[in-house]
């Protein structure tokens, strides 16, 4: 998977890019991500991406020019499947949304900031409109480094057991269950024994019942067509 970013401060992604899961897949060479600082494509010499507000209000606007011309760039190289616009009343990002996501191969994700983005630039160049939640950010690019991780765990070869993605939260509709590891004891909480039996239809059955009760107790939203 390609995905190119286009924000004004590609130095708040270039961490989250560069460490754990996601360093490993572009290492491996199953993810490229590209930043593209939209001041490189200013409208003028002093660097200017945005504009105020016409009809009035507070706040300021990133220009149509900057951005289509990323766009018109990067679409003239290769065909992307998606243009994604990281905003908070985009689609709620959710694990369905993911998994589909993360079967494209080549996606283009922009980073809002100020008061958003021209409006034109929405209705000629977006494919997805994309909320990490039900809150504002200073910019988009924060969300999009949670979507990227969520895309690009997903892609095959990525984690070390490819069983681990499927059994994640939400994978299903239902929270994880709770999970141990050793000592078996500590501080006079025991593993619950089930796990210790070895008896794998039994544990799976254990696991799927906790899944059903943390989600009921967390979030009975979940369950709503159960």
């Amino acid at each position: 998977m390609r995905i190119d970013i286009l924000t004004c401060l590609p130095e708040l992604l270039a961490s989250p890019f560069s460490h754990s899961i996601v360093k490993r897949a572009q290492d491996k060479g199953l993810a490229e991500i590209h930043l593209h600082q939209l001041r490189d494509k200013a409208i003028n010499k002093h660097g200017q991406i945005d504009d105020a507000v016409f009809g009035g209000g507070a706040g300021m606007v990133l220009r149509v020019e900057p951005i289509a011309a990323w766009i018109d760039e990067l679409q003239a190289q290769r065909p992307y499947d998606a243009v994604i616009y990281l905003t908070p009343d985009g689609e709620t990002l959710r694990q369905p949304l993911a998994n589909r996501l993360s079967l494209l191969q080549n996606v283009i994700m922009l980073c809002g900031h100020y008061k958003g983005i021209d409006e034109r630039i929405r209705q000629t160049y977006i494919t997805h409109e994309i909320s990490v939640g039900d809150y504002v950010l200073s910019g988009g690019e924060l969300g999009a480094a949670v979507l990227v991780d969520a895309l690009v765990r997903l892609l095959p070869g990525v984690l070390g057991n490819e069983e681990s993605a499927l059994s994640d939260s939400f994978q299903d509709d239902l929270l994880a269950p709770p999970v141990y590891t050793r000592p078996a004891e500590w501080r006079g909480q025991a593993v619950p024994e089930i796990l210790l039996s070895g008896n794998t239809p039994k544990i799976e059955e254990w696991r799927h019942e906790q899944a059903l009760t943390r989600t009921r107790q967390r979030r009975p939203d979940l369950l709503a067509g159960e």
